[in-house]
């Protein structure tokens, strides 16, 4: 079954649509010589197509590189798309500037991978989760004051830790630092951009544990940008599957473990280990040969084509179309276009 993915809900579960993004791409230009001539395009992005539904969690995962940041950051316009078209809520966050933008960014927020990068070593916890509201002229400087107690009680964190630099604080309490501000303005989206790859498994569990009670505390939904499969399998309603600027499959995170139907998809799995020394040993570990294409100059057909161990001749030369195959699962592989 063919979907036309301008009007097609992509994975349509029956809830409302929140995030609608259809052909967005992020191409970052390359200049050389005197005259700075442009050359050609890294295309970090390069035509993807996926619904995040209200109060759901979408997992987005690959390797890196693959251009899962890149993805979080165009839909929250702190890049600005090469093209396509990035629905919040029935707008079009492409076409909005100034004042338009900035308001619609109260609803839309993010947590930041790096807890020690994120945060300015200059400022205190109070400053730091309060800019937010400064920002967006919320409330008097005391409702301020009170509204950030409010938020590091809500995370884990005493309140009176509210004039303390970040440097006196674990990965973890950062991150956390990170989530208060996060939720400051009240948001309905966030972009969780692999918020716990830079901390210990021990504080792991911990910072998951308090994103999935945030999210059924305040109606939250959210894009979980991560590279551990185990993780966004723990966290996420739905996985979208993503190499080298694109989507190549995306379903129910429980169909996705079951019935994996990219290749790419079927070898990142088989990487993640399982704790049943039965079960690993007849298990068939799928090894990829050869490194991942340069995005300044990707295969002409399915970008996955010059690593995959079932291609074809179609794969070389045809981009395959993103289709559904019964009950959203979505997959672009010619295997299932013939």
């Amino acid at each position: 079954m063919s979907t036309n993915p301008t009007t097609t809900p992509i994975g349509g579960n029956g809830k409302p649509t929140l995030l609608e993004v259809r052909g967005l791409k992020m191409w970052f230009p390359i200049f050389r010589g005197i005259l700075q001539r442009h050359v050609a395009d890294v295309k970090a992005v390069d035509g993807l197509n996926f619904d995040v539904y209200k109060g759901e969690t979408l997992g987005l995962v690959g390797e890196s590189g693959c251009g899962k940041s890149t993805t979080g950051r165009a839909i929250l316009q702190l890049y600005r798309p090469t093209a396509g078209t990035v629905q919040f809520d029935g707008k079009d966050l492409v076409k909005m500037k100034g004042e338009e933008l900035r308001h619609m960014r109260r609803q839309m927020q993010m947590i930041f991978q790096d807890p020690y990068a994120s945060l300015n070593p200059r400022m205190t916890v109070g400053s730091i989760v309060s800019e937010p509201l400064e920002v967006h002229n919320i409330g008097t400087k005391a409702e301020r004051l009170e509204r950030v107690r409010e938020l590091l009680k809500i995370v884990g964190l005493n309140p009176y830790f509210i004039n303390r630099y970040p440097h006196e604080f674990s990965g973890g309490q950062r991150q956390r630092i990170g989530v208060a501000r996060a939720l400051a303005v009240n948001p309905s989206f966030i972009v969780c951009d692999e918020p716990i790859s830079a901390l210990d498994v021990s504080i792991q569990a911990q910072v998951i544990n308090l994103l999935e009670d945030l999210q059924e505390q305040f109606g939250l939904t959210y894009l979980f940008i991560a590279h551990d499969l185990s993780v966004v399998r723990h966290i996420s309603d739905r996985i979208a599957v993503m190499y080298l600027g694109k989507v190549v499959e995306l379903t129910g995170r429980d169909e996705l473990y079951r019935n994996p139907m990219h290749p790419y998809t079927q070898a990142l799995l088989s990487a993640v280990p399982i704790p049943d020394p039965v079960v690993e040993e007849k298990r068939r570990r799928i090894i990829l040969e050869g490194d991942v294409p340069s995005p300044v100059n990707p295969p002409v057909g399915c970008h996955f084509c010059t690593r995959c161990p079932k291609v074809m001749d179609v794969c070389k030369d045809n981009e395959p179309e993103f289709r559904d195959y019964g009950t959203g699962h979505f997959v672009a592989c010619w295997l299932h276009q013939k």
